[in-house]
């Protein structure tokens, strides 16, 4: 089939790169020209593990292009996808859909014969009413059906989640894109992947609700941390009982510092104003976004509160600045707030992340970047980890206690054991954890 991506962006592009790996022709079609004459060149403006083989392969092979240009792109397409962002709106929280609307102008005004168009986009419920609206509003004579068919890709892992998806949903008001959204997703019938056809606005649903939820899994165990500590438990243990039921499942329950990136908070705000707006508020999800917020400077504090409380004219090194590892996202990670917290304080930083400093540096002003966790720890009061990349898994602490000023270490992702630190002579502290508990 002949498919095009409007958006180049993280969601466009993976989708993009992995509907030609499947066999269809697809062109991503951005208006950002910089952009465009990168990807022909083979240059990837993020970091996903596989992505830049994955485009070089299915550009080598003829099936994926990059282009500006929409008219020549939407009129030769059976499907059309919208994948441009939908960033919180300032000033109220909302779901910013100028981008999405105006890509649904563009379409209409060149779209031939019968199109499929679909919302790749995450989009409150009614977007595709407006979508369509639009579109016959432009076009009058446009033969097309508008989708949604939202998008459940992890960041660190797309292309696997792209290809052997836990399900793939599909919204439609006319039953001829059926036939067509099913061709586009056939060469996954191998693998099973179920496809669940809904209504269109059930489907602009079921994104938000999806991604709220886990949001919610991950603030209350972050909760049950803060009270494991008061108790003296054992939070991974708490998780490891409550995740072996069935009914509930282990995954989103790691205590840390708060969740961040490109989707639950952006996600869960819209959420929450789109059930104002309905006068069904969702005082759960409303919930979860305060405490999640609040988390993230409570970290910085804790952190202040394992250095004995005072921590001006010291120097800290941070190890993850993206909000989680196999990323470069830096989009509401919790190393921005964490960092200021302690800069706020007094404190000095100096940060390493292996992939995401070059973006960090546009978000996190005043710190020093080192080139390796060793060259951050030299002369530090302290060591922080805030994102678990694996290279931080297995630190040499007869190295780094040679460098730091003093050996402590404040891990706020659990990654380590209580007694195979403090072996080392360091002083270490970690979420939802007995000080003293070596069991884990």
């Amino acid at each position: 089939m002949h498919i095009t991506m409007i958006g180049s962006g993280y969601v466009g592009l993976v989708s993009g790169v992995c509907f030609a790996d499947f066999g269809h022709d697809v062109i991503c079609v951005d208006k950002d020209a910089g952009k465009i004459e990168a990807l022909r060149q083979g240059d990837i403006p993020i970091f996903e593990p596989g992505l830049e083989q994955l485009v070089a392969d299915n550009v080598r092979a003829g099936r994926l292009s990059f282009s500006t240009e929409v008219e020549s792109s939407v009129a030769a397409s059976d499907v059309v996808f919208i994948a441009v962002g939908t960033p919180s709106r300032r000033g109220d929280g909302h779901a910013d859909l100028s981008y999405v609307y105006a890509a649904a102008r563009e379409i209409a005004e060149h779209v031939k014969g019968f199109t499929v168009i679909v919302t790749k986009s995450t989009v409150p419920v009614g977007t595709g009413d407006e979508v369509e609206r639009i579109v016959r509003e432009t076009n009058p004579e446009a033969d097309v059906a508008v989708v949604s068919n939202p998008e459940f890709l992890r960041e660190g892992a797309a292309i696997e989640d792209f290809k052997r998806p836990d399900r793939i949903v599909i919204g439609l008001n006319d039953d001829r894109a059926r036939g067509v959204m099913t061709e586009v997703y056939r060469p996954l019938y191998l693998n099973q992947a179920p496809l669940l056809f809904t209504a269109r606005r059930t489907s602009e649903l079921i994104k938000y609700a999806a991604n709220a939820f886990l949001a919610m899994k991950i603030t209350f165990i972050n909760e049950m941390a803060d009270l494991c500590e008061k108790v003296g438990a054992n939070v991974q243990e708490v998780s490891r009982g409550i995740g072996l039921d069935g009914r509930i499942g282990s995954k989103f329950l790691h205590a840390g510092p708060g969740y961040g990136g490109s989707c639950f908070p952006k996600d869960t705000l819209a959420l929450a104003k789109t059930a104002q707006d309905y006068d069904s508020p969702v005082r759960l999800i409303e919930t979860t976004i305060s405490i999640n917020d609040s988390r993230k400077r409570a970290m910085g504090r804790k952190v202040i509160a394992a250095m004995g409380g005072d921590v001006r004219g010291k120097t800290i090194a941070v190890l993850g600045l993206t909000f989680k590892p196999n990323t470069d996202d830096m989009r509401d990670s919790p190393s921005i707030s964490i960092i200021q917290a302690l800069q706020d304080a007094g404190a000095s930083v100096t940060g390493y992340d292996p992939e995401g400093m070059d973006n960090a540096r546009q978000l996190i002003d005043n710190i020093a970047y080192a080139e390796d966790a060793y060259s951050a720890a030299r002369g530090a009061d302290a060591l922080v980890i805030i994102t678990e990349w694996n290279q931080f898994r297995a630190l040499d602490f007869g190295r780094l206690k040679s460098v730091m000023k003093a050996p402590l270490l404040v891990d706020l992702r659990n990654i380590y054991r209580h007694d195979e630190v403090t072996k080392h002579g360091f002083a270490y502290t970690s979420v939802g954890r007995p000080s003293s508990d070596a069991t884990l």
